[in-house]
């Protein structure tokens, strides 16, 4: 019986309403992040939140390294977007992107090296956590 609480406290404390959270840690700064690893969940992204706390994040998982860009379409709040490659390490960092809700006039924005991982927090977190170009992260589970 205590095994099978535990089992469910552990699968509990990974999602939230559907949604797989993983804790992913950077510096010594740790962001409850969920995980947007299809296609589905990372088109949608964070678009039509209303808000992010501080200590929450989107992580999107691709399948393979790349340029992969992203754009602020229908997003209601600024963000920092944070790329790392397949070591975890952070290759770009895009601070304080503004919302856009103009298909026709939202830039996209890419890294300046290809990235596995990549995660959006809100504005201003890069900054107060000093998070640069090589720091190296850790993501529970992966």
């Amino acid at each position: 019986m205590r095994l099978i609480f535990i089992i469910f406290f552990i699968f509990l404390s990974r999602t939230c309403f559907g949604q797989e959270i993983r804790e992913v840690c950077l510096k010594d700064v740790c962001v409850r992040a969920e995980i947007a690893d299809t296609l589905d969940k990372r088109e949608k992204g964070l678009m039509f939140h209303q808000a992010l706390a501080e200590d929450q994040g989107m992580l999107f998982i691709f399948g393979e390294e790349g340029r992969h860009g992203f754009w602020m379409k229908n997003v209601n709040f600024p963000l920092d977007i944070i790329w790392m490659d397949r070591q975890k390490r952070v290759v770009d960092i895009k601070p304080n992107l503004q919302p856009c809700q103009e298909a026709k006039t939202c830039p996209s924005f890419f890294p300046a090296d290809k990235a596995l991982y990549v995660l959006e927090v809100n504005s201003g977190f890069s900054d107060k956590h000093k998070i640069k170009v090589g720091d190296k992260i850790s993501i529970d589970g992966y």
